[in-house]
């Protein structure tokens, strides 16, 4: 690109990076780029000249809405293009309180295999920059207005991009530019232990979120190729955990993709109990939602309520996730899915 993207700058480095010599002109456009200003003739606070100059320099967006699919519950995906044709989906969620969050993804495909996950088949591209991230936000509240939350579940593994998300947080949470509470954003990791130990110690400081699927260490090998290695092996994963929690002083959440015939017996209800014990988490459960090609199958109703039901005996904190946006392929582990 011959011109320098605006959306992954802090209002400093925007003045210094345009050669600005007044200050305040960073943090002006700065302010813009927040509240979503999609052209710099918006900008009016800015003289003639300098927005002149804007256009011939800078970019608001380095990024493009190329589909927007809308889902009868009230879901919204947008597929985007990114400046080097690769394609990347984010979502639009709304709760039944009317809370809208923003589904966000941080790479352009996934290289974590997990078997149940349509991203996953896609293999990694790359890692999506700050600019990239934040404009993945800025698109969704074009569409829907002002969001609530921030999630990083969409498409890629967070803990392989940590910085780009740091620094979109950062921007995203400027009190001069979007002004987010990062007591809004969650982080889901598919259990990269160093990288729990390094957001423990050097932020972002968010709510966090573990993809664990199963606690049994083979079948979750099988289903998460992740956990082959023994750094994140459940032992490890659970000391993580634990030292996350201690450290932030934040209830972490236990995600888990249920499966019909694979991850919802008693056993593996018991080998969920033992591990969430001694740990401050929420647990988490997500019905399965179809993936083309993929060899598993949505647990029935009876199935999902007798899961719940033994882990709610054990005394276990625990919400049964609403699918939303399956028509669209916008449903957790479904990005990445074409779209009619």
């Amino acid at each position: 690109m011959d011109k320098t993207p605006l959306t992954g700058l802090l209002p400093l480095e925007i003045t210094e990076t345009l050669g600005l010599t007044q200050k305040f002109r960073g943090m002006q456009i700065f302010k813009w780029i927040g509240n979503g200003a999609e052209s710099f003739s918006q900008m009016t606070n800015l003289n003639l000249e300098l927005r002149n100059q804007l256009e011939q320099t800078a970019l608001l967006r380095s990024s493009s809405v190329i589909n927007v699919l809308k889902d009868p519950d009230g879901t919204i995906k947008l597929q985007i293009k990114l400046c080097d044709d690769n394609i990347v989906e984010t979502v639009l969620l709304t709760d039944k309180e009317g809370r809208k969050t923003a589904c966000v993804s941080c790479q352009a495909g996934c290289a974590m295999k997990c078997a149940f996950c349509q991203t996953g088949t896609l293999g990694l591209a790359r890692n999506l920059t700050a600019g990239e991230i934040v404009e993945e936000f800025l698109y969704l509240e074009k569409e829907a207005g002002k969001l609530d939350n921030i999630v990083f579940m969409g498409m890629g593994e967070p803990m392989q991009n940590l910085e780009a998300i740091r620094k979109a947080v950062e921007i995203l949470c400027h009190k001069d530019g979007r002004a987010l509470s990062s007591k809004r954003i969650t982080l889901s990791t598919c259990g990269i232990v160093k990288g729990i130990y390094e957001m423990a110690d050097n932020g972002p400081n968010l709510r966090l979120a573990v993809s664990l699927t199963t606690a049994n260490e083979e079948l979750r090998k099988e289903l998460m190729p992740v956990a082959c290695s023994e750094a994140n092996n459940l032992e490890n994963l659970k000391k993580a955990i634990k030292y996350y929690a201690e450290k932030t002083g934040k209830r972490v959440t236990l995600e888990a993709a249920l499966l019909k015939g694979k991850n919802t017996d008693k056993t593996s209800a018991k080998n969920l109990i033992d591990f969430a014990k001694d740990l401050d988490v929420n647990i988490n459960l997500i019905p399965w939602n179809p993936v083309k090609n993929l060899p598993f199958e949505e647990p029935s109703s009876d199935e999902t309520k007798s899961f719940v039901q033994m882990l709610e005996n054990a005394g276990l904190n625990v919400t049964l996730r609403t699918r939303r946006g399956r028509k669209i392929g916008g449903a957790c582990g479904q990005l990445g899915k074409v779209s009619k």
